[in-house]
């Protein structure tokens, strides 16, 4: 077997019996419907804790997306599950959006209109519409989207882009702030690879004019306005007109960049609909070499034993908690690095950085992987094994597109 029929396999094995099966027996809330809240560190479930959009819509991603590739039906009943969730408890009826969370019965608790959040609903219903042919979910994509673009955009004198979060009612609001670690900015890096990456997967079902003119302005955000000319790297927290708030490097959201860049302007070139196939092509290109070079400046966070440090303060030192989406971010990269960039030598880094994964984040005991391990080597059991922010939407993903991608 070659590397990459090695590395297919592996994933595969860790997606089927390791990821999966724990949020389908020990994530399942057979009590109130849905997924429970959160589980520990320590791998203590809590029935009572809240539900969060996010987590939601990556469940409803993730089971789509397995059941898609693999066809297994217990994951088509999964995503479903995740669907009718989502579809009952989330969605904001009267004003538009989605909760930013709810309670553990399903009654909405915090009803901020986040724009990251949205687009991962967005995300798991496109998905959902991709593996299930689903009317409903198709329009209630289609109904975010445009909420999205009326509630959210900015004005072109701005320079475009996404403000990060608003009241219920879509007014101003004070904290705007995806989480407590986050610089109270309008508009950041990370909300906007989460809007594009929705955005990509939803022309799939819906390749829409309005819709491609988001996805290329999008891009075209990314390519001019975020990226650092000297160093390659993306800021990461900017005011309302782009003027750049953080001197920080993430290698993590700089390699997740370098791969979901180039997806958008691929799926864009293989369905241009009434846009210039010519001019499409021509997006293509320029974002490949963008993302040749944002790669390689990621890379510069990768150790020689395989695992990639979080990110770099602007005073020049490193965060070196190896946090379990950053690794897995990075085998997406070096794939796309070795399959689209013609760079021979990334699949034996793809296949260096999964033995340290396989050796270091996966819990072959409670399922599922780790946190993180803290610089020391200990392992995470401080954050959650699952929760707002812990899915199984990074490491699912990063099975799956590497199944797709090399198969």
């Amino acid at each position: 077997m070659t590397i990459a029929e090695h590395l297919i396999s592996d994933l595969r094995d860790n997606l089927t019996g390791n990821i999966l099966p724990f949020w389908i027996d020990r994530m399942t809330d057979t009590q109130r419907g849905g997924y429970l809240g959160r589980i520990s560190g320590e791998g203590t479930p809590e029935p009572d804790a809240p539900k969060g959009a996010i987590l939601n819509g990556r469940l409803l991603w993730t089971f789509s997306a397995a059941y898609r590739v693999l066809r297994d039906p217990q994951y088509l009943s999964a995503a479903t599950r995740a669907y009718e969730y989502l579809r009952d408890h989330f969605i904001d009826r009267e004003m538009g959006g989605v909760y930013w969370s709810v309670d553990a019965a399903g009654q909405p608790l915090d009803t901020k209109k986040q724009t990251y959040a949205i687009g991962f609903a967005i995300y798991g219903l496109s998905e959902y519409r991709r593996a299930t042919g689903s009317e409903e979910a198709l329009e209630l994509a289609v109904a975010l989207f445009r909420v999205l673009e009326s509630r959210a955009r900015d004005c072109a004198a701005n320079g475009g882009g996404y403000i990060e979060a608003f009241t219920r009612d879509w007014k101003e609001i004070s904290d705007m702030r995806l989480s407590d670690k986050d610089a109270n900015e309008k508009k950041t890096m990370n909300t906007h690879l989460h809007v594009l990456e929705p955005y990509t997967n939803l022309y799939r079902v819906w390749p829409d004019a309005s819709l491609r003119e988001s996805i290329v302005d999008l891009l075209r955000v990314f390519l001019d306005v975020m990226e650092d000319k000297a160093t390659a790297h993306l800021g990461l927290f900017f005011d309302e007109q782009w003027n750049r708030q953080d001197s920080n490097i993430s290698y993590g959201h700089d390699i997740e960049a370098s791969w979901l860049l180039l997806e958008a302007a691929g799926v864009l070139r293989a369905n241009p609909g009434d846009a210039s196939g010519q001019e499409m092509e021509a997006l293509y290109e320029k974002t490949k070499r963008h993302c040749l070079a944002i790669a390689n400046a990621a890379l510069e966070g990768r150790s020689d034993e395989g695992w990639m440090a979080y990110e770099r303060f602007g005073d020049g030192r490193l965060d070196l908690e190896r946090h379990w989406w950053v690794q897995a971010e990075d085998v997406v990269g070096l794939v796309y690095l070795y399959r689209h960039h013609g760079v021979d030598m990334a699949i034996d880094k793809a296949w260096n950085s999964w033995q340290w994964i396989k050796g270091n984040l996966v819990d072959l005991e409670g399922g599922e992987w780790h946190w993180s391990r803290f610089p020391g080597g200990d392992v995470n059991r401080r954050d959650d094994k699952a929760g707002f922010w812990k899915c199984p939407y990074h490491n699912s993903r990063m099975c799956l597109e590497v199944i797709e991608t090399l198969s």
